[in-house]
């Protein structure tokens, strides 16, 4: 039995041996199933005790050094000193001095409401820390990046203004947290509302704390005056106190007030009918008059404030900070002396001005000049003012960008063209004229608008905007509209500030590189932490473009044609572009302004060290417009003064060319592609301009080349007509007779196979000398009057063929003409040969000489005599007698020359030997000595009036 049980047991083992493994198996490995499950939950138990224990631990050791909650911290206030760029002088100290402490029961609900609804709507409801507005801005921070949007209450906005470093770290945060939550354990929700609108920053000049600002916006007494739209008002300026300031800028003040109205009838702390009627009401209606004046380095200071605060979150005025600046004191001492009328003289009160003064190597600001008669929280004309740029707009949106993207030359030809926008509306220039083809050096100089439109449709609205934005104009984003071709000169909604422009232009100066315009290097906090704020430098060009911008802009000044030749300074190298802007057709209107009168003129310019950008005009249209020489010049004429100052005993410094830029000499452009100078093109049509390395023209101008090849044709063509010339006047022979008779020797030329164009000099040589008798073209004669008695004249004609001929004669001794004489002496009918002249009867009546303007008329007195009436005090021409004291007037030589007014009258043909019209072989006959002539018939002289 035993061994067949022994059996049959080890069968049974055997058949469960043979059993599938599932069916075997099944419950045992459900129970591991349950098994694994608990080792699950332990082990995400463990995980959460161990997280829980570390975060609790880290959390603890984040608060370990958090600050303590101080009463005399949280009520009081610590001032913060502000030092000048050399890190050492103190020039202002700023705190708690104009600081109005107000109770919670002074404060009206309707501030109170005000601000909740804006800063803290659930301020009632948590205990300092508000995890769901928490929920919202870690939503935030995920898109955008930590830091991207704050969960702050009110508490946590006191407890960071008063013991923490504003900068944005995970454990400033939990302490921050952490400290919120101990002072609502220690204080009630009415006095930390309390603490807080007693502390917040509302304005420059110091204005902070909700008593101080009210005092300061509206000029109430008490903050229990302000109205519904006021306190809205005064509740939406915290976020940004410069952006909404309603006195500098009413229409961003507007759009925030009427937020913060919404938000009270959004969360039930107002009708929205109350909303809406406060909406009605103009944001500069209540405003009180500014009247308190500014101190010493303000201007520069309230950057300083504005800057901190948007940078760090910190309070100035009570965080007991020591702020580190770029102020240069000797350069803002001499600007503010501009603005006070020392170094200028300005038009009259009301003209302002505005400039910012920036290192172009670190982008710090040395100085700012915010406007003349500036009272304290007023507009700031270099920061806060935005207005029109003009033509100073175009190295930023049409030629730099040109240059970058598609590479043009300094000498890029454009055609300056009747020309329109792309929507069909015509575009001019200042000068309503047209320059035809222009280099891109040339159209800057001139500013020219037309090239300049040309050149941004060349590069296109989205590379132009990138190009801007690099140099931190981010136009479209602030006047909320996108780029238009109207932009290529100037033509924004709203325009652009100094501070702006200045930083942009230093990078032109600073070989492509923008340093952000910046007044504060670096903040100390009372626990020693420090901040870095100087802005990162980056490339917003590439070096090319900076340079032959920067070449481009030196023109403006120092060519001719440039519109900046006046801020030429003897030893410093000054780049920079002027501008202008007009007033709208409306303004005119309504204020009677002219067609010529204009409402801003700026001038950015710079050197190797410093840019200066200045706008000058009028706060507003009713205030006055530019027009006469010395306002349209002020801009230039401030940038002068200040650049020499600033400048002197410093290094001056150049601007390097860079090794991807090339110079080339090239011909004018005539044409829209540029060529190399070919042997033949004139030296004043050759002109130097930079290319991008690799882009320099490389073929060569035929211009000039055709040019000389057909004067070189015609030169061989002449050459050719003069052989022709030579060859048909080589068979020219001169003859030459000279004949006595009558007293008078008788001269005669001419020539066999004469040309038309043949000409002939005579000479004649006498014991008196030689002299020539006539020159010029065709036959002719002349008579020699009262020849010396037994004297040998000799007379030689040549032709311009080079042939001649000669002849002489010998006049007879004194009683051989005498007999002649006699012999052949006329009767004497009372008449006179027309070549004869005696004495007493052919005078030359040079009537009107010096006599002024005298239109009298003089009778001729012999047919022969010469006229010379003279109209307007012009002298005649004198008769030229030639040795007439026989009485033949040489009439051919005389010229009546009336001239009246200026116009000369070529004289008439009386008949004079040097006409050539007398026959040769008929000698002269003298007339009676004594019979006197006869009077012509007087004529009238036409008069002229001068």
């Amino acid at each position: 039995m035993s061994d067949n049980y022994r059996s049959r047991e080890e069968r049974r083992r055997a058949m469960n041996d043979n059993k599938p493994e599932g069916k075997s198996q099944g419950k045992p490995k459900k129970k591991k199933k349950g098994g694994l499950f608990r080792k699950i939950v332990a082990a995400v138990l463990l995980i959460g005790i161990i997280g829980l224990i570390a975060g609790v631990g880290t959390f603890f050791a984040m608060i370990s050094d958090a600050p303590k909650v101080d009463d005399s911290v949280l009520k009081n206030s610590f001032s913060s000193k502000v030092y000048a760029n050399d890190g050492k002088t103190v020039v202002k100290e700023i705190g708690a001095q104009k600081r109005t402490y107000v109770q919670y029961d002074e404060i009206p609900q309707v501030v109170k409401n005000a601000f909740i609804a804006t800063e803290d709507v659930r301020f009632y409801k948590h205990h300092g820390v508000d995890f769901y507005r928490i929920g919202g801005a870690l939503m935030a921070n995920f898109k955008n990046g930590f830091g991207a949007e704050g969960g702050s209450t009110i508490t946590q906005q006191v407890v960071k203004n008063s013991f923490l470093s504003p900068k944005k770290t995970v454990k400033r945060k939990v302490q921050e947290m952490w400290l919120a939550y101990q002072l609502e354990r220690k204080y009630s929700k009415q006095q930390i509302l309390e603490m807080y609108l007693n502390k917040i920053y509302f304005a420059s000049g110091e204005v902070y704390g909700i008593e101080r600002a009210a005092e300061k916006f509206y000029g109430v007494k008490s903050v229990k005056d302000l109205t519904l739209d006021e306190a809205a008002m005064l509740a939406g300026l915290p976020k940004a106190p410069t952006t909404y300031n309603p006195v500098t800028n009413p229409e961003n003040a507007t759009k925030r007030r009427n937020t913060v109205l919404n938000l009270m009838a959004k969360n039930g702390f107002i009708t929205q009918a109350e909303a809406d009627k406060a909406k009605q009401v103009d944001v500069q209606a209540h405003l009180a008059k500014q009247t308190e004046s500014t101190s010493k380095y303000d201007v520069f200071i309230d950057q300083v404030i504005e800057e901190v605060k948007k940078k760090t979150d910190a309070d100035p005025f009570s965080a007991g900070l020591e702020i580190y600046t770029t102020l240069d004191t000797d350069a803002q001492d001499y600007v503010d002396d501009v603005m006070n009328n020392k170094v200028v003289n300005f038009p009259n009160d009301k003209f302002q001005t505005g400039l910012v003064v920036v290192d172009n190597e670190t982008g710090g600001i040395q100085a700012i000049g915010g406007g003349r008669n500036r009272v304290s929280g007023g507009l700031n004309f270099a920061t806060n003012m935005r207005r029109q740029p003009g033509s100073t707009i175009k190295p930023i949106l049409d030629y730099g960008p040109a240059i970058e993207n598609l590479k043009w030359s300094t000498g890029q030809p454009i055609k300056d063209e009747e020309y329109h926008y792309s929507n069909g509306t015509p575009i001019r220039n200042f000068g309503r004229n047209y320059k035809g083809w222009v280099s891109a050096r040339e159209a800057l100089g001139r500013s020219l608008n037309i090239p300049a439109l040309k050149a941004f449709q060349a590069t296109g609205a989205d590379k132009a905007k990138e190009f801007a934005t690099g140099l931190g104009l981010k136009l479209d984003e602030e006047d909320g509209e996108a780029y238009s071709e109207s932009y290529s000169i100037g033509g924004f909604r709203t325009g652009v500030t100094p501070l702006q422009m200045a930083g942009a232009y230093s990078a032109f100066a600073n070989e492509g590189v923008y340093n952000a315009p910046h007044t504060v290097t670096k903040v100390k906090f009372p626990d020693g932490t420090e901040i870095d704020l100087t802005p990162k430098s980056k490339r917003a060009m590439q070096d090319y473009t900076a340079f032959m911008m920067t070449d481009m802009m030196k023109s403006v000044v120092n060519e001719s044609y440039g519109t900046a030749r006046a801020v030429r300074t003897p030893g410093l190298e000054i780049a920079g572009k002027t501008g202008t802007s007009n007033f709208s057709a409306d303004e005119k209107k309504r204020y009677n302004i002219p067609d010529a009168g204009e409402k801003d003129v700026w001038f950015n310019g710079f050197t190797p060290n410093y840019t200066i950008s200045v706008w000058t005009g009028y706060e507003t249209a009713k205030d006055g417009y530019i027009l006469s020489a010395s306002e349209t010049g002020m801009a230039k004429n401030i940038f002068k003064h200040v650049i020499t100052h600033i400048s002197e005993g410093k290094p001056k410094g150049s601007f390097k060319q860079p090794d991807s830029v090339v110079e080339r000499s090239v011909e004018k452009p005539t044409g829209k592609d540029l060529k190399r100078p070919s042997g033949s093109t004139p030296s004043s049509l050759i002109t130097k301009e930079y290319f991008v390395r690799g882009t320099a023209p490389t073929k060569v101008s035929q211009t000039f080349v055709k040019k000389e090849k057909e004067k070189e044709k015609e030169k061989e063509e002449k050459k050719e007509d003069k052989k022709e010339d030579k060859k048909d006047n080589k068979d020219v022979k001169p003859k030459i007779t000279a004949s006595y008779s009558g007293g008078a020797i008788s001269v005669n030329w001419s020539a066999s196979n004469a040309a038309s164009d043949t000409t002939f000099t005579v000479t004649m040589s006498s014991p008196s000398g030689s002299e020539q008798l006539a020159s010029g073209a065709g036959a002719g004669g002349k008579t020699i009057s009262s020849p010396a008695p037994g004297a040998t004249y000799s007379f030689t004609v040549t032709t311009n063929t080079g042939e001649s001929a000669s002849s002489s004669v010998k006049v007879p001794d004194s009683s051989d003409q005498a007999t002649e004489d006699d012999s052949t002496k006329p009767e004497d009918d009372g008449t006179t040969d027309n070549n004869q002249n005696e004495d007493n009867s052919n005078t030359d009546q040079n009537n009107g000489s010096d006599q002024g303007d005298d239109s009298s008329t003089q009778p001729d007195d012999n047919q022969n005599s010469n006229n010379g009436n003279n109209n307007g005090g012009n002298n005649s021409g004198n008769t030229d007698n030639n040795n007439n004291d026989s009485g033949n007037a040489n009439n051919g030589n005389s010229g009546n020359n009336n001239n009246n007014g200026g116009t000369t009258t070529p004289p008439a043909d009386n008949g004079g030997s040097d006409s050539g019209s007398q026959t040769p072989s008929t000698p002269a006959t003298p007339s009676t000595p004594s019979t006197p002539a006869t009077p012509a018939t007087p004529q009238q002289e036409p008069t002229t009036e001068n």
